[in-house]
């Protein structure tokens, strides 16, 4: 490996790690020593530095790590000010599963699979814009039909919903037939 592809590994691994990277972890994912590994990181610091950008490396807890320039701290301020996306449930998640694969679908119908009221969950998915109202169930009292937005997609990095995964198909209420060392669909 030469020491360009060596060098944007290491950036990468800075970038890529949630917690400080040492010289030491970094170097034995790369493969290089640590004396030569040191000098590729000071290097890299002082190409940021040159830069003048809005992001640079520092050496904090016995590692390296990505950060904002302090010089644009008050718009970074003004961006950890905003409504954050709190994440999903764990029931939000399931519903959303369910959603997902058997849309359109309606609420009783979710609720079948899951064997527990969705109401919150639903309630959850319809404000972050990942479900929508997708008609109504020609069956007695035209019950509401559910299905995912385009949000959905951009979300988990999808082009349509012929990208999810295969999964088993469901029979009955949420119970799976296993044949043959496969979970297979099958008629209730």
């Amino acid at each position: 490996m030469n020491l360009t592809t060596a060098r944007s590994i290491m950036e990468a691994l800075i970038f890529a790690s949630s917690e400080p990277i040492s010289i030491k972890v970094m170097a034995e994912i790369i493969g290089v020593n640590d004396h030569t590994l040191k000098q590729m990181v000071d290097d890299l610091i002082e190409d940021y530095q040159k830069k003048g950008g809005g992001i640079h490396i520092i050496e904090v807890a016995n590692g390296y790590q990505f950060a904002t320039n302090s010089e644009f701290s008050p718009y970074v301020e003004k961006l950890q000010k905003l409504p954050r996306n709190i994440g999903l449930s764990q029931a939000a998640i399931e519903t959303l599963a369910i959603i997902a694969y058997k849309q359109p679908i309606t609420k009783a119908e979710i609720e079948a699979l899951r064997g527990v009221s969705i109401e919150s969950s639903l309630a959850t998915l319809v404000d972050k814009n990942l479900v929508e109202e997708a008609g109504r169930k020609d069956s007695p009292g035209r019950p509401i039909l559910y299905g995912t937005t385009k949000k959905f997609l951009k979300y988990f990095g999808l082009n349509d919903l012929n990208e999810l995964p295969k999964i088993p198909e469901w029979i009955g209420a949420g119970e799976l037939k296993y044949e043959a060392g496969e979970i297979t669909g099958g008629g209730e």
